[in-house]
Formats: structure tokens, C-alpha cells, sequence
């Protein structure tokens, strides 16, 4: 008899993770963003959520590598909400959806991590609940989901307050994530999760609390857990994962673990969220514009003043040209507020006799010598202004002004009082050597 067909495996599901932290949850994630991106696109992911814990740092290389991958990238972030009494804290992660929830969730986190001391945060529920003065528009983080993460062993009374609370300030943007890895108790999580979605009205969502890449990161993750400590490995006992589920599992054998619907949501919740990394452009100061004037107009005329000062008996006829090009091609891009912004804080400077000068690529520009950043005379130079600014290379200029150690904090003083302090910050720069 011929032999019967065999009948062919069934496609593993569809999933998206929502809950994933990287090495940017310092001490904590086991796995470089590019990895972890990498990783979901090569295991058919639908998208994966960068989460790191009140910080968005990871994204921008995540981003990167999303692009690469041709995969959904979910930018968001992992809060802790500091409940009064004691009361044990609420896990949440929240999920931006579009340009407007990420400011959000960029400002929630601002004001977390200026509350407290360095290197930490303090969310309040009060937060969400639009109870902080300066910043009201907080209130249920317009356009961001929220997902409830309960801690592992939660009491259903405490679940079932957070999940209450969830739904009263996140609507239908809220949902509760039941994290499977194979620890102790994962039955009665499943039901107590489940109880509670149903009488709180939330939807129940599957989602992985990846911190690796790969399982074989475990003895990493457990030696980051274990400097984070200040303890031994061998003496960490409990305080460190279990094991190593917590990476990002094949999707078959996601679907041995969570029901088919808790996979679909994962789906429809981060095809909810649209927001991408290309959205973002930085958006220049107003004040620095007189009144009645525009960027262009006093640009100019900055400059022009500029330049009589350089040149008291006259432009000469080829900075003159030098200056025309520059001006359309700033014009043209738009960086007029930009150049303006670095003027004012050198002049800033130089009324304090503070020390300062430009470097860099920008001494290719004429613009720049007018306004005082710079110190390269045109007229005995051949300046190559494309290094500095290009159409074709669509890249915003970078002016590097070095300011004198001793008074350098003047300057970031200056700046903070000038533009505020919920304006300005400090960026820090990550070097990586590659071979």
C-alpha cells in the first residue's frame, strides 16, 4: 500500500515581544539592542519593544539595526511606580504610538530621574494622574499603551488594585502581560492574571521579560546581577534569575506556552504603535529671533555686522561670494537658528572674557569666521564649506566650541537659565572600538 502523505507542520505563530531590556538597563540586560534586533528579525518576530528601564538610550541603535532587519521596532520603556505606605511597587511598560506619546514618555521619564538622586528614578503614580505642576499634560500619557507587569507571587488583592488603577488612567491603552518562564507558580500566575484581566475589563497580552538574546548570555546576566548586588555569584541565591528563560524563545515554543489570543494581541498591540526614530528632528529655539525678525533676516544680518567688523575697508569680492553661497545653502536647509543659537552662547562667552573658540569642520565657513565662532580668515584660506554642510549628505552641521575648563560651567549655566532646564541638557557620548 502506498504510504500515507505526511501531513505538514502547522507554521508557528505570529509574536511580537513587548517587554525586553537591553545592556542599557545597566547591571540588569545581557545584550547589546543590535543584538536583540538581530535576534527577533532572524526568529520571523512581527517587531520587538526596546524597554529598557526609565531610559530610552538603547533605541537610537536599535533603530539602527530595525532599519538593517527590515523589522517593527516598538520604542518604549519599563517604569516603576513608587506606591505610598510601602505598598509593593507596580511594574509598567509603556509603549509609544506615535511622535506624540514618545514626548510624552520622554518628559514622564525626565521627571522621574530629576526627583531623584543620580542613577536613579522616582515615578509616582501622581504622575499619570496629572498631579505634577509643571508638566500636566502627563496626565494617562496620551498615546502611549500601557502594559501591567505583576511581580512574580503578587497577592490577587495587589494585582487587582494596579490593574484598577491601569484601567482608570490608561482606558483602553491599558493592558496586563502574563510572563511565562517557566518558574515556580506559572498555573496560579495563570489564573490569577487571567481573574483579574476579567473583572478589571483588560485585555491579556503575552510577553517574554527578555533580557538576553540568547541563553547562553545566562552566566553574563547573572554576573551583571551579582556586581549590581555588590554580592557573589555563588552567594546571590534567589536574587538572581532562576534560569534562562528569560531570552528571546523560538516561536514555537511560545506558542506551547500562551493560548493563541494572548499571541494575537501582541500583534495588534504593536501594530498600534507607529512611531519611529525617523520622525525626530531637532526643533531650534524661538527666542533667539528678535521680535519682527526672522531666522534668515537676522542671520544676515549678524553676519553682515560680521563681517565689517573682519574686514573694516571692505568685504573683500570672494568671502563676498563665499557668504552668498553659504547663506543660500543654510537657507535652503533651514539651519539658520542653529547657527544663531552657537552665536549667542560665544558671544555670551566672549562679554565674560571667558575663553572659547570653534573647531573642526566648521572652520571651513565663512558664516561662522563673520560671527566670531570660528578663527580661519576666508580670504587666506581655500575653505571646502561642503565638509562642513552638505545638501547631498543631508546631515545637520556640528559647530565644536571649546570653552575653558575652569568656566565651563558658567557656559552650561548660561544655557539652562537662558533656554530652562526641562529644554537643555547634557548629551553624553558612548565610544565603542571596533577592529
Amino acid at each position: 500500500m502506498p504510504s500515507a502523505a505526511a501531513v505538514p507542520a502547522a507554521p508557528p505563530s505570529a509574536y511580537a515581544e513587548l517587554h525586553c531590556r537591553s545592556n542599557f538597563t545597566f547591571l540588569t540586560g545581557a545584550s547589546h539592542p543590535e543584538e536583540l534586533v538581530a535576534r527577533a528579525s532572524k526568529l520571523g518576530y512581527a517587531a520587538l519593544a526596546i524597554t529598557d528601564e526609565a531610559t530610552l538610550s538603547g533605541v537610537v541603535r536599535a533603530h539602527a539595526e530595525a532599519k538593517r532587519c527590515n523589522l517593527h521596532l516598538v520604542i518604549g520603556a519599563e517604569m516603576r511606580l513608587t506606591l505610598p505606605g510601602g505598598a509593593p511597587h507596580a511594574r509598567l511598560v509603556l509603549l509609544a504610538m506615535t511622535r506624540r506619546g514618545y514626548g510624552h514618555l520622554s518628559q514622564w521619564i525626565t521627571v522621574a530621574r530629576r526627583r531623584a538622586v543620580k542613577g536613579r528614578y522616582l515615578a509616582h503614580p501622581g504622575d499619570v494622574e496629572g498631579k505634577v505642576p509643571h508638566a500636566p499634560t502627563l496626565a494617562g500619557l496620551p498615546d502611549c499603551l500601557a502594559l501591567l507587569i505583576p511581580a512574580p507571587g503578587e497577592s490577587f488583592e495587589s494585582m487587582f488594585a494596579h490593574a484598577m488603577w491601569a484601567k482608570t488612567w490608561f482606558q483602553e491603552r491599558a493592558s496586563i502581560a502574563i510572563e511565562l518562564l517557566h518558574r515556580a507558580g506559572d498555573d496560579e500566575r495563570i489564573e490569577r492574571v487571567t481573574q483579574v484581566a476579567q473583572l478589571a475589563g483588560l485585555p491579556v497580552v503575552a510577553a517574554g521579560d527578555v533580557l538576553m538574546h540568547l541563553r547562553s548570555r545566562k552566566p553574563l546576566q547573572d554576573t551583571l546581577g551579582a556586581i549590581r548586588l555588590a554580592t557573589p555569584v555563588a552567594q546571590c541565591g534567589y536574587a538572581l534569575e532562576p534560569n534562562a528563560e528569560a531570552h528571546l524563545r523560538s516561536r514555537t515554543r511560545l506558542a506551547a506556552l500562551y493560548r493563541p489570543e494572548w499571541l494575537q494581541a501582541t500583534l495588534t498591540l504593536a501594530g498600534q504603535c507607529r512611531f519611529s526614530l525617523d520622525e525626530l528632528k531637532y526643533e531650534y529655539p524661538q527666542e533667539i529671533v528678535p521680535p519682527g525678525e526672522t531666522p534668515q533676516s537676522h542671520l544676515r544680518a549678524l553676519t553682515e555686522a560680521g563681517a565689517l567688523r573682519r574686514y573694516p575697508r571692505g568685504v573683500p569680492d570672494k568671502v563676498r561670494q563665499q557668504l552668498e553661497h553659504e547663506l543660500a545653502l543654510i537657507a535652503q536647509l533651514d539651519y539658520e537658528r542653529y547657527f544663531l543659537t552657537v552665536a549667542d552662547i560665544v558671544q555670551w562667552a566672549r562679554a565674560q572674557k571667558i575663553l572659547c573658540q570653534g573647531r573642526g569642520s566648521a572652520a571651513n565657513s565663512a558664516v561662522c569666521y563673520c560671527l566670531e565662532v570660528t578663527a580661519i580668515d576666508p580670504e587666506r584660506s581655500t575653505l571646502l564649506f561642503e565638509r562642513f554642510i552638505s545638501a547631498e549628505r543631508n546631515e545637520p552641521p556640528d559647530i565644536d566650541v571649546d570653552f575653558e575648563h575652569q568656566r565651563r560651567e558658567e557656559v552650561i549655566q548660561y544655557i539652562y537659565k537662558k533656554y530652562g532646564r526641562h529644554r537643555a541638557a547634557l548629551a553624553a557620548v558612548v565610544i565603542s572600538y571596533r577592529p
